[in-house]
């Protein structure tokens, strides 16, 4: 038996880049910092943490947008931005053991040059991490073909808040003995255990895509072009991405975007289908179709490289927008289709009322019921009342208030809108038979 690593020498003087995340929450000071290289150093760190009963702060890329991952004074920070190695890919099955620190543009282009195809994917990929994404249950732009993170994940190793090193790092697909651990952590944003090492699921690379940008009278007529393209024969739906006409005139305006279609409409969706040669085509033929049924008003459909880039520019103007609206308050709302088109009435009529200066921008991925909106300028002293206000909406509509981003601490007030009383209950036991001394990211998710 190996000895218990020896605890790791911990930064004292600590950059300002580990203070905060994307959503520009800031806390307070870090007490200690650790950049940990192994699970053995990790282990080591969180026994001396439970035993000194010290709070953890638990940190991958900081991109998140619910301030998971910002410390409070006095924290213990553990980044794992050292842990980034590509350990093994096995070319023959298409399964990636991976370290969490490592960056989903890095576990991307590993699967690349092996001649697979990893398909979580969202504009953040050069800096978050595939640990935080896990951690999160992190969606993206292909849920609708690929599934979100946790289906993408067949196994994985934690370190629990004691320093055992849990390993769960099975490759099977298929696995009925007993409850499946992996999914005690993947979405749990680190509040019972620290992801360390992660087994991927890979895909076969897609056939060559076709995309096309189209515009459409109201939320209603974006559904159900959704439904009839993914019955259409031939399309193999992979991207179903819409903007509303506020979102394309701010993004063009501040990140100097240009949309594809002459005029003014009030919903546009970017779409994307794997084609391949014996359906080519399918996509714009079913796109003929819905122009002949008025399901949209305008289309242009990629004929090149180049123009499919352009589409996406404009749908990943999202830093700009941030920058140039400036205090935001940023929403990611999941509801059913036939709830959707309410939602952003009723949300955009009260907001205009009442924020009638700030812009309020909708965009999200119908086909896995996500809605975003990205509401700004706020004073800051408005910001929990805009949240309110917003949330308010959810309230029994089958919904949730984060299909993405996770919790946190800024959507932690509002998780009982759409989380029963009786499932927050099961989170706190859990939560207190994995940490009793709630040192694991305390704060976040729940109280």
């Amino acid at each position: 038996m190996s000895l218990p690593a020896a605890l790791p020498e911990a930064e004292r003087d600590i950059d300002a880049r580990f203070l905060a995340d994307w959503s520009g929450m800031v806390r307070g000071v870090p007490g200690a910092l650790y950049r940990p290289r192994s699970v053995e150093e990790v282990s080591a760190i969180l026994r001396h943490c439970h035993q000194q009963a010290l709070p953890v702060t638990i940190q991958g890329g900081l991109t998140g947008l619910a301030g998971g991952g910002v410390p409070a004074d006095g924290d213990v920070v553990v980044n794992l931005e050292r842990m980034a190695q590509i350990e093994h890919i096995d070319e023959l099955e298409g399964i990636m053991t991976v370290q969490a620190g490592a960056t989903l543009q890095a576990v991307q282009e590993a699967a690349s040059r092996a001649g697979w195809y990893f398909p979580v994917d969202f504009g953040a990929r050069g800096s978050c991490q595939v640990g935080g994404n896990a951690a999160t249950n992190a969606g993206g732009e292909r849920v609708i073909r690929y599934g979100t993170m946790r289906d993408s994940v067949l196994g994985l190793e934690a370190v629990l808040a004691d320093g055992t090193v849990l390993s769960s790092l099975t490759r099977l697909v298929k696995n009925s003995a007993g409850l499946d651990l992996r999914f005690l952590f993947i979405g749990s944003e680190g509040t019972l255990g620290i992801i360390t090492r992660l087994r991927l699921k890979l895909q076969p690379m897609p056939a060559s895509a076709a995309a096309a940008f189209a515009a459409a009278p109201d939320m209603h007529a974006l559904a159900c072009l959704l439904r009839d393209l993914k019955r259409a024969p031939g399309v193999n739906l992979t991207v179903f991405e819409f903007m509303s006409g506020e979102f394309v005139a701010a993004a063009s305006r501040l990140a100097g975007r240009s949309c594809p279609l002459d005029g003014r409409y009030p919903w546009y969706v970017l779409i994307e289908s794997a084609e391949h040669a014996e359906s080519g085509g399918a996509l714009q033929r079913a796109l003929e179709r819905a122009l002949e049924s008025g399901r949209i008003a305008d289309c242009a459909v990629s004929a090149s490289l180049a123009d499919t880039d352009a589409f996406w520019q404009l749908r990943h103007s999202i830093p700009e927008l941030l920058a140039g609206l400036k205090p935001t308050v940023n929403f990611d709302c999941g509801l059913p289709w036939a709830e959707m088109e309410g939602f952003v009435d009723r949300v955009n009529a009260a907001m205009r009322a009442r924020y009638p200066d700030a812009a309020h921008l909708f965009f999200g991925h119908l086909g896995d019921n996500n809605i975003h909106l990205m509401s700004g300028p706020h004073r800051v002293e408005d910001l929990h009342a805009v949240e309110a206000q917003v949330y308010a909406q959810l309230r029994g509509r089958e919904g949730t208030i984060s299909a993405e981003h996770g919790i946190g601490f800024i959507k932690k007030p509002f998780l009982g809108y759409t989380r029963s009383a009786a499932e927050l209950d099961v989170l706190r036991r859990l939560k207190a038979a994995l940490d009793p001394r709630n040192i694991l990211n305390p704060g976040r998710v729940l109280d």
